[in-house]
């Protein structure tokens, strides 16, 4: 699953993210007819898009409870979560994501202030601020995190965020060197890995031939001559 992680070429990473809305598609037929597609668009489109709009960036109640919603379609499920944020009140969640949206570019403090609401933690907590700063942050989904190199076994700490949010930030910027559209945030690497994840789990076969262009372009570049050193070839055969 680390493939793609650690996959340095711009147009692999952007054939995966072109084929993401297949792949939600597809998983969704596996649930609940067009819930997980409905409530992706709303995520990835509407809540931005509603943050944004608003002098000071937050977000109210009946918004969280639709995210906690999108997380556990998205996820596992858990429906106790779904109950403690919906015991939140109205005043609490736009004070709390609001001061939370103004902390940043300090993450972690933010992190920290969305964990105040009850049934939040750092990956809801991250979801909530990807949607509103997706170039700062990504959601800590469990499929992309266990496609970062040496962040096994997953906890969901403000700790391991942190860390998988430094690796997630590095490489966009490396694909950003790189890639004259410089468009890719760490957001947009989790859309990447979360589809690339789901495809091989769910044995959807989306993203098949990607896969076999990008394990193809690795090995051109990391094999050896066989005009050069015919001899170490044959004994690694």
């Amino acid at each position: 699953m680390s493939a793609l992680f650690t996959c340095e070429e711009p147009s692999t990473w952007r054939s995966v993210y072109e084929k993401y809305w297949a792949v939600v598609e597809a998983k969704a037929k596996t649930k609940k007819p067009g819930k997980l597609l409905k409530l992706d668009k709303w995520y990835q489109e509407e809540m931005p898009a509603l943050i944004s709009s608003r002098s000071d960036k937050h977000i109210n109640l009946s918004e969280l409870v639709k995210l906690m919603e999108w997380k556990l379609a998205r996820g596992k499920f858990r429906p106790r979560l779904q109950q403690l944020v919906a015991s939140n009140s109205e005043d609490t969640v736009e004070k709390c994501s609001s001061k939370a949206f103004s902390l940043l570019p300090d993450v972690q403090a933010a992190i920290s202030e969305l964990s105040l609401l009850k049934g939040v933690g750092p990956a809801t907590a991250s979801a909530i601020l990807a949607a509103g700063a997706p170039e700062l942050t990504a959601f800590m989904s469990d499929e992309a995190m266990e496609s970062v190199p040496g962040l096994k076994p997953i906890q969901y700490t403000a700790k391991h965020y942190a860390l998988y949010l430094d690796r997630m930030a590095a490489q966009s910027a490396k694909l950003n060197k790189v890639d004259p559209q410089q468009d890719w945030t760490p957001h947009r690497l989790e859309l990447c890995l979360w589809a690339m994840t789901t495809d091989a789990k769910q044995q959807l076969q989306i993203l098949n031939e990607v896969s076999a262009k990008g394990s193809n372009k690795q090995q051109k570049t990391s094999a050896p001559d066989s005009d050069q050193r015919p001899a170490k070839k044959l004994k690694t055969s």
